[in-house]
């Protein structure tokens, strides 16, 4: 009985040491910041992190062990279609998903939301050839 405590302690640490770990890591990523998503503009809200790339928005699940991203929108034809207060600080920025043309519901600060904003804006435009 006491070797199978000492197992599960064991198993139940290593858990922790890596969901710590993950969440770490994610949280020191470059163009990563605190950011929810939700069904509805209202919530309920999942925690997690986002963090721009150079074509995509990612967002991690903060209760998740999972090493890839839990979404991912596609940078070109993502658009900003409203922003809201929410509580102490925090927007409720519902953006629309150019590729699979649904909305995400996204809870986050408002130097989040300049980022974001900025990332949108930054698109590098498709031109044609040039002669």
């Amino acid at each position: 009985m006491a070797l199978l405590s000492v197992v599960v302690v064991v198993l139940l640490l290593t858990v922790v040491a890596l969901w710590g770990s993950r969440v770490h890591t994610l949280n020191r990523r470059v163009g990563s910041f605190p950011c929810s998503v939700g069904r509805t503009p209202d919530g309920p809200w999942s925690s997690g992190v986002a963090q721009y790339g150079a074509d995509r928005l990612y967002w991690w699940r903060y209760r998740s062990l999972a090493a890839r991203p839990h979404s991912r929108w596609q940078r070109d034809g993502f658009v900003v279609v409203e922003r809201t207060e929410h509580q102490a600080g925090q927007l409720v920025v519902t953006c629309r998903d150019g590729a699979a043309a649904h909305q995400v519901h996204l809870l986050m600060s408002a130097d989040a939301y300049a980022g974001l904003t900025s990332w949108i804006e930054a698109t590098p435009s498709r031109v044609g050839s040039v002669i």
